[in-house]
């Protein structure tokens, strides 16, 4: 969290995993730096991340080990398991551990029986947790539907997360429905790739309803101008500016 406006700019990496050397993450220490230098408080990433591609050069960054995975090609890519321990990221000198947990899955009890564990085992070793909190399942016609986000997003703060990163519903006044009844900070995932008016405006509304930041991948490490993007993105995050204030930035920027 930054110091001043205790919100924050994360940016997962964590997508080697699921989906392989996708456009962005093929040089991991050159993105790294890219979204350092726009202002990001913290990557997240697996391990990998630590060994090859993080600190490296430029910037100083935060460093969010991610502890779970499934990849795109597995029977049920909804089934997170472990691959990384808290103790790990200690040794490794990360500065919070992050897992993810999708509310609504076959293997739902298994992921909620290790978020328990690791909340714990954090709790011990005075470690960070950001869950990651979907809803998404056979019976979730809808991931953005206000009751099930805040359902997701309340179950990460009952069972010991710090900060929980879920989906925005729609609309200011819903996400407010999420915030509210979560009694730990909560971030905002940034979704599929899409334009950057939809994400500021996504990042817009979000802030209103009472989001402590973003957690933005693929809209900020695939963007043709990753750093100019970010320091757009916190105009909102950081000084409550407008979606059409971002995107005069990030166009004057661009054209620079």
């Amino acid at each position: 969290m930054d110091r001043n406006t205790h919100r924050t700019i994360l940016v997962p990496l964590d997508h080697g995993v699921t989906s392989g050397p996708i456009e962005g993450l093929v040089d991991m220490e050159r993105t790294v730096n890219a979204v350092a230098e726009g202002g990001a408080n913290a990557v997240i990433g697996h391990l990998g991340l630590a060994l090859h591609g993080h600190r490296g050069r430029g910037r100083d960054i935060g460093l969010i080990l991610h502890l779970s995975a499934s990849t795109s090609l597995g029977p049920d890519p909804n089934e997170k398991v472990l691959v990384n321990t808290v103790t790990n990221a200690v040794k490794m000198g990360a500065d919070g551990v992050s897992m993810h947990v999708n509310i609504g899955a076959e293997k739902e009890a298994d992921m909620l029986k290790d978020l328990g564990q690791i909340a714990v085992d954090c709790i011990e070793w005075g470690m960070p947790l950001l869950a990651m909190m979907y809803p998404r399942g056979r019976k979730v016609t809808d991931e953005h539907l206000v009751d099930h986000v805040k359902l997701a997003a309340r179950v990460a703060a009952e069972l010991g997360a710090d900060v929980v990163k879920t989906v925005y519903t729609g609309d200011p006044e819903t996400f407010r429905e999420v915030t509210q009844g979560c009694p730990v900070p909560v971030v905002v995932a940034g979704g599929s790739k899409t334009d950057d008016r939809a994400t500021f405006e996504l990042i817009e509304g979000a802030m209103q309803g009472g989001a402590a930041g973003i957690s933005i991948g693929r809209n900020a490490f695939q963007h043709p101008s990753p750093t100019e993007f970010l320091r757009a993105a916190a105009l909102i995050v950081h000084e409550g500016n407008t979606a059409e204030d971002a995107l005069q930035k990030l166009a004057r920027s661009v054209k620079a």
